[in-house]
């Protein structure tokens, strides 16, 4: 597979160029709106600059992984769908729902490969989940935790990206940006819609223009109930930060700290330790399960309809929090 990465300035371009290299891809060229950051970052990696985004279009790899500025994002990604070109459309792809659901809409018009990077969807307690329900021995699921908080949102103008944490282009702070993963778990999980029973969202540490913290209670059709927590309040700007991802269902209990996972079964009253891949690095699954299912002719494992769906529900949580 061929591959251009189309924003370099991205915090997550280096995850990306990682997971392609992983999955023994051909990097065919590395773009960005800044030139010269592409051009240092190519250089610095021993990879073929490209200056001309519309020469990406006109002599186009086997898929575009693009990410960037949401008010720019947009309308590349609609020249890319329109010029047929499998899509990997990194997060956030813009600063609203409504413009996102503009370009689920286009894909659908064009029926386009869009996949979106949700990289917590491989991780160990998620994929052993789906094994055990496979073979009949997960019984249905009781309630799940997600959680993910980083460190403070100075983070993000460290990285060269302080837009982040501007509400009229991140769209929102914490929950946008970090809950998404965990709102898009438990709409993965979820049997049926899912309703919030409570929320809230607060700064309660951080005075920046966004909030730092987000607690979302949510219910199923089933009555199961999952929690999402974000925030930007661990004290530390060190990668990882405070990170667990709990699954309990009938039959197993499955926790996922980061660094290690465990899965527990009532049936054969198995405690086992579960191979582990850092959240870090997830996106190697990720971009593997990804260029695996285009080769495939397959649609994304986690598309942009997964996305529209997760931002919705945010923008629900938003609007019950009066934010």
């Amino acid at each position: 597979m061929r591959i251009v990465l189309a924003g370099s300035s991205h915090w997550h371009a280096e995850m990306h160029l990682d997971a392609a290299h992983s999955c023994n891809a051909e990097i065919a060229g590395i773009w960005d709106e800044d030139a010269e950051h592409a051009r240092a970052f190519a250089t610095r990696h021993h990879l073929p600059f490209i200056a001309d985004f519309a020469k990406i279009l006109t002599s186009p790899p086997d898929v575009i992984l693009l990410m960037g500025h949401p008010s720019t994002v947009p309308a590349r990604a609609r020249a890319v769908i329109e010029a047929g070109i499998p899509l990997i459309l990194e997060k956030p792809a813009a600063s609203s729902t409504g413009a996102l659901a503009a370009l689920r809409d286009l894909a659908r018009q064009h029926r386009a490969f869009v996949s979106v990077p949700l990289p917590n969807r491989f991780g160990p307690a998620v994929t052993a989940f789906e094994r055990l329900r496979r073979q009949g021995r997960a019984g249905a699921v009781a309630h799940c935790q997600f959680r993910l908080v980083n460190g403070p949102p100075q983070r993000y103008a460290a990285e060269g990206v302080a837009w982040v944490v501007d509400p009229a282009i991140g769209g929102g702070g914490a929950l946008r940006n970090l809950g998404i993963h965990g709102v898009d778990a438990a709409l993965s999980l979820a049997t049926g819609g899912l309703q919030l029973k409570a929320v809230s969202i607060e700064n309660r540490i951080h005075r920046a223009a966004v909030e730092d913290h987000a607690l979302l209670m949510l219910e199923d059709a089933a009555g199961a109930l999952f929690v999402v927590e974000a925030g930007y309040t661990f004290a530390s700007m060190r990668p990882g930060g405070d990170f667990e991802w709990r699954i309990v269902s009938e039959n197993a209990s499955l926790i996922d700290y980061g660094d290690r996972a465990i899965c527990a079964t009532l049936d054969d009253g198995a405690i086992v330790d579960l191979p582990i891949e850092l959240p870090a690095t997830r996106y190697r699954l990720c971009m593997g399960d990804t260029l695996d299912r285009l080769a495939r002719k397959a649609p994304p494992g986690t598309s942009i309809n997964d996305y529209v769906a997760a931002m919705s529900l945010i923008d629900a949580a938003y609007e019950k929090a009066g934010r």
